[in-house]
């Protein structure tokens, strides 16, 4: 077997992780759900579903951007290949600001609401 099929294969392997931390926190959090939804306040269960399935997709698109950058710079890399790996990189990295805003209620970079504006926890 070949350098590049091993890096590819390492590659598909990123991804399917990626796939299955999603699955299996999508799978956990609805669980924990519809355990849990009539003996909390009304709101409360799914705001806490909201925030775990979030924080779900978002270490699972962690996984898959990173098995992209591997098979894409490793494997295929010619200029095209990269132009689409930086686009779908975007793409995701927006998807991930945005999930990452819906769960926790801050940008990543706004550490003054996380700390309190004072430097304070």
């Amino acid at each position: 077997m070949e350098f590049k099929e091993l890096i590819s294969i390492a590659g598909y392997a990123i991804e399917t992780i990626g796939v299955v931390v999603i699955i299996v926190g999508s799978m956990v959090s609805t669980y924990r759900f519809l355990s849990n939804f009539r003996k909390e306040p009304e709101g409360f269960a799914y705001g806490i579903f909201r925030r775990q399935l979030g924080r779900s997709i978002i270490l699972g698109l962690e996984f898959l951007i990173a098995g992209d950058i591997i098979r894409t710079v490793i494997v295929a890399d010619t200029l095209d290949n990269v132009m689409i790996l930086g686009l779908i990189i975007l793409i995701r990295t927006f998807l991930g600001f945005t999930l990452h805003f819906e769960v926790e209620g801050r940008w990543p970079w706004d550490t003054a609401r996380q700390t309190g504006k004072d430097g304070t926890t």
